[in-house]
């Protein structure tokens, strides 16, 4: 396993980070509780210390479901949960105020049995709340013993411009960002360099389509969210474009005896240096294909050869 140190902190992280999305078991097919029990101890055993979820993650089971796996094996490991996202009244809001802040930090908490969260991460900006302000309430809360670090996730564009007077202040950045998705590519490097944060990238494998398990024809039930267009990875000229990505990675993987899923991983580690990346687990095997991305590299024409069919 490859660790780092998160910035602006003392904490050591493993480079892959289980995400907690399909833990909430809604949205992502057959999910079976207890193969994501197995899968987070599978990853304790391997050497992941580092699990990130959010409370609108299955409206909190995400956040029940790893509290559960963990135990007491809490005190071992690294939990980003994120805050921002109010479900309520057949709707859905951001919301950063404080008085939210507290009310979805003390429920996340509960949720999972601990009493304190390492990185409480802004989901998204509600376009309102001032960062003073969201800042504020964070660093109360962490002078509490609540949280012990903050960060952020889906800042674009002229969304970091409020950010830079607190630079230092957070301690990682996610997006999405993969072979499949490299809109945010740019964002990430700046918010890097800008704040001084770890990056951190979501869909890591192009919500699976980079796992090289399916074809042209594939199709999800209704009870699977890939099923509708908006994903955009599995439908039509995009979902060619993925296939066209995935037949240069079963060529590397073939070369270094990985898995299809740990060469498209093992890019963004090489692409963005000291990075995490974030890649959703439903069961065990997927969790062990995964961290093959770790402890090798990617050759410099593999690198060259990925970056041109991904555009």
């Amino acid at each position: 396993m490859e660790y780092i140190t998160l910035k602006n902190t003392d904490i050591k992280v493993s480079r892959f980070c289980m995400g907690g999305c399909p833990m909430g078991g809604y949205g992502w097919g057959n999910v079976q509780e207890s193969e994501l029990l197995d899968a987070i101890s599978e990853a304790l055993d391997k050497g992941v210390n580092f699990f990130d979820t959010a409370d609108t993650y299955g409206l909190g089971q995400s956040e029940r479901t790893l509290a559960k796996g963990l135990g007491e094996r809490r005190k071992n490991v690294v939990i980003e949960s994120k805050f921002g996202v109010r479900v309520g009244g057949g709707k859905t809001v951001y919301d950063n105020s404080p008085e939210y802040i507290q009310t979805a930090l003390e429920e996340s908490l509960r949720r999972l049995n601990t009493d304190y969260i390492d990185i409480y991460t802004i989901h998204y900006r509600d376009g309102k709340t001032p960062i003073a302000d969201v800042i504020g309430k964070l660093d109360e809360l962490k002078a509490a013993g609540k949280i012990r670090h903050y960060g952020l996730s889906n800042i674009h564009g002229n969304e970091a411009d409020e950010l830079i007077p607190y630079a230092e202040k957070f301690v990682c950045c996610q997006d999405e960002f993969s072979l499949a998705c490299r809109k945010n590519e740019a964002d990430l490097f700046s918010l890097q360099s800008k704040l001084h944060v770890t990056p951190m990238t979501w869909g890591s494998l192009g919500q699976g389509i980079l796992t090289g398990k399916y074809g042209a024809d594939v199709k999800f039930g209704a009870d699977d969210r890939r099923s509708r267009e908006i994903y955009v990875n599995f439908h039509g000229e995009k979902l060619k474009q993925n296939l066209c990505i995935v037949e240069v990675l079963k060529k590397i993987a073939e070369n270094h005896g990985r898995t299809v899923a740990a060469c498209a991983i093992r890019w963004i580690l090489d692409t963005l240096p000291e990075s995490v990346v974030i890649a959703g687990v439903k069961r065990p095997s997927q969790l062990d294909s995964n961290i093959e991305a770790m402890d090798w590299h990617l050759g410099i024409e593999e690198m060259k050869e990925l970056n041109e069919v991904a555009g």
